[in-house]
């Protein structure tokens, strides 16, 4: 917007674009150093929680599967001499496989109790 005033001789030109503004803004947002907030960090220790029991969990089942599938090919493919060994592998699997959930809800439960303070006082923070 442009606006001269010709009764002193002085000119006043003022120029605003929301484009550029938002622009300036997520540019600036990219070199920024981050700044986490304390909801996201509270959300990130909640994440946190279940992390590590659901990679622990999946690494057995895995295993227990890969067991189980041993145990299988030695009933049905070797079925003569090493039936009863793949069995027992098959049972050991299955056994490892069981034990998933159990460990997964055991580590979860270990990681609340020790996150829990720390949450407690950034959900009382927040609450102000």
């Amino acid at each position: 917007m442009d606006n001269k005033n010709s009764e002193n001789g002085s000119s006043f030109h003022y120029t605003y674009s929301a484009k550029e503004q938002e622009e300036l803004k997520r540019i600036r947002q990219k070199y920024a150093p981050p700044e986490e907030d304390k909801m996201e960090l509270l959300r990130r220790l909640d994440r946190s929680v279940t992390e590590k029991g659901t990679v622990i969990s999946i690494v057995l089942g895995v295993i227990g599967t890969l067991i189980l599938g041993l145990g299988m090919s030695c009933v049905l493919v070797w079925q003569g001499t090493l039936f009863l060994p793949g069995i027992i592998i098959g049972l050991a699997g299955i056994g490892i496989l069981a034990s998933a959930y159990p460990v997964y809800s055991r580590v979860t439960r270990k990681e609340r109790e020790r996150i829990a303070p720390e949450i407690l006082r950034l959900t009382d923070e927040l609450m102000k």
